[in-house]
């Protein structure tokens, strides 16, 4: 692995604590979330949407120019929110 991808990892790592910190001190931001994302799941440029009221309505700030961890939490929420609808 070169040294740019393990910079690239750690900097995605530390992406990803930093947000798990804040779920922690404000788990309420999961379910926040996963409301959004049912509701605009299916819109156009869902991603987009999705991350500008997350980063608006929570302590969660998602830039225009998403990060791989931005990208992965996206990602994970639409994952769980298609996993709902299966279920049903």
């Amino acid at each position: 692995m070169s040294n740019l991808e393990v910079r690239n990892r750690q900097r995605v790592i530390e992406e990803l604590r930093v947000f798990l910190k804040k779920v922690f001190v404000e788990p309420e931001i999961i379910s926040h979330s996963l409301a959004i994302t049912r509701e605009l799941i299916d819109e156009d440029n869902a991603d987009a949407i999705i991350a500008q009221k997350i980063s608006e309505t929570t302590n969660v700030k998602i830039p225009t120019e998403h990060s791989d961890a931005d990208r992965l939490f996206l990602q994970v929420l639409r994952e769980v929110v298609r996993d709902e609808n299966a279920m049903y």
